[in-house]
C-alpha cells in the first residue's frame, strides 16, 4: 500500500480527570494527540503505510510524541525537532456527553516553525495522499508551508485532502480566520466538514449551496459533511448523497473526526485510489458509500474510547461493528 503522508501538528492533550474525592484537585493525564498524526495512527492502527510530516520540540514531551507515532506503526522520517520552541501542548475537559473544550498553549509552539524546505520531495514522489487541516494555518508562515505541500503533493500525482477541523481558540481575536481557510480548502481535491464548519463557511456566503459551488470551482472532487451520529452527506460535481453513521455512547469525541478521515484514506489507498484516479473512484455511488462507512465506524469506535492515538481502532475492530451493523441492524 502506497504511504498517506500527514502534515502538520503533533501535540500532547491532557485530559481532564475529576479527583478521587469531591476535596481532591482535578488530575490530568498525558495523551498523545494532534489532528494530522492522529490521522497518521488511525491508518497505521488497521494496517496500512502512514507517514508523519512536522516539528516538534527537543523536549520530554517531543520525545514522547515521536515514541509514540513510531510505536503506533507511524513513519517518523518526515519529523523535524528543534530548540527553538517548545512541543505544542492542549488541556482537555469532557462533559457528560463526551464533547471537548479545549486550552491550547500555542504560540509559540514548535510545529509552527515547520518550513516548506523541511519537506522530503523524496516522499511525495510514491505517496498515495497528503492530508492536512486549518491548524497549521494561524501563522502566515507555517500557512505558506501548508498550503505548498499540498501544492507537492498534487504535482506528484498524490490526492490532496484537507479536514478543516476549525479550531477558532487558536486564532488570535483580531485576526478573521476565513480566508486563510478558504486559502487551504482551495488546494484540496478531497475535503472533509463537519456541520458546524460548514454553517460557518455558508454564513457570509448565505447558503450551503454557495459553499459546494466554491468548493468545486476551485480543486475539489469530493466533499463529505459528518455531524456526530447523524446522516453524513457526500458531495461530487455532478451527485450527492446521505450516508447513515453509528449510534454508540460516546464516552470522549476528541478524535472522531481524525479516525473517520484516517478510516477513509485507509480505504481509499488500500483500492490503490489517488489523485489520478480520484475521479473513476467518485463516479462509482456505491464505493463512495462504503467508504464513508467504514469511516465512520473508526469515528464511532474512537468515541468510545479515552485519548486520541490510544482510541483509534484497528482493522478487526472495525470490521466487527460493520458485520454486527449487517446482522443487527443499526442501534
Amino acid at each position: 500500500m502506497r504511504p498517506i503522508l500527514c502534515f502538520g501538528e503533533a501535540l500532547i492533550d491532557f485530559l481532564a480527570r475529576p479527583g478521587e474525592t469531591v476535596d481532591a484537585p482535578r488530575a490530568f493525564l498525558q495523551f498523545a494527540g494532534g489532528a494530522p498524526a492522529n490521522v497518521a495512527v488511525s491508518v497505521a492502527r488497521l494496517g496500512g503505510n502512514a507517514q508523519f510530516i512536522g516539528m516538534l520540540g527537543r523536549d520530554m514531551f517531543g520525545d514522547f510524541l515521536v515514541d509514540s507515532l513510531r510505536d503506533a506503526g507511524v513513519g517518523i522520517d518526515g519529523i523535524v525537532r528543534t530548540e527553538e520552541a517548545k512541543t505544542a501542548l492542549a488541556f482537555v475537559a469532557l462533559d457528560e456527553a463526551g464533547e471537548r473544550s479545549f486550552s491550547f498553549h500555542r504560540p509559540p509552539a514548535a510545529d509552527l516553525l515547520f518550513r516548506d524546505e523541511h519537506f522530503i520531495p523524496a516522499m511525495f514522489e510514491h505517496a498515495a495522499a497528503l492530508h492536512a487541516c486549518s491548524n497549521s494555518l494561524t501563522e502566515p508562515a507555517i500557512a505558506g508551508a501548508t498550503y505548498a505541500g499540498l501544492r507537492r503533493a498534487r504535482a506528484a500525482g498524490a490526492l490532496a485532502s484537507v479536514d478543516l477541523n476549525l479550531r477558532q481558540v487558536l486564532w488570535a481575536a483580531d485576526v478573521d480566520p476565513t480566508p486563510w481557510l478558504w486559502r487551504l480548502l482551495d488546494e484540496a481535491v478531497l475535503v472533509k466538514l463537519a456541520r458546524n464548519e460548514l454553517d460557518y463557511l455558508a454564513a457570509p456566503l448565505g447558503s450551503e449551496d454557495a459553499v459546494f459551488e466554491r468548493l468545486f470551482a476551485a480543486q475539489a472532487r469530493l466533499v463529505l459533511v459528518t455531524d456526530g451520529a447523524a446522516d453524513m452527506q457526500w458531495r461530487t460535481r455532478d451527485a450527492h448523497g446521505t450516508v447513515p453513521g453509528f449510534r454508540v455512547r460516546a464516552i470522549d469525541t476528541t478524535a472522531a473526526g481524525d479516525a473517520f478521515v484516517g478510516g477513509l484514506l485507509f480505504t481509499l489507498a488500500q483500492h490503490g485510489v489517488d489523485a489520478t484516479s480520484f475521479d473513476a473512484f467518485i463516479a462509482d455511488e456505491v464505493a463512495i458509500r462504503d467508504a464513508m462507512r467504514f469511516a465512520a465506524a473508526c469515528g464511532a469506535l474512537a468515541v468510545t474510547r479515552h485519548g486520541a492515538f490510544a482510541a483509534m481502532p484497528d482493522f478487526a475492530d472495525v470490521q466487527r461493528l460493520l458485520q454486527d451493523e449487517d446482522i443487527h441492524g443499526p442501534a
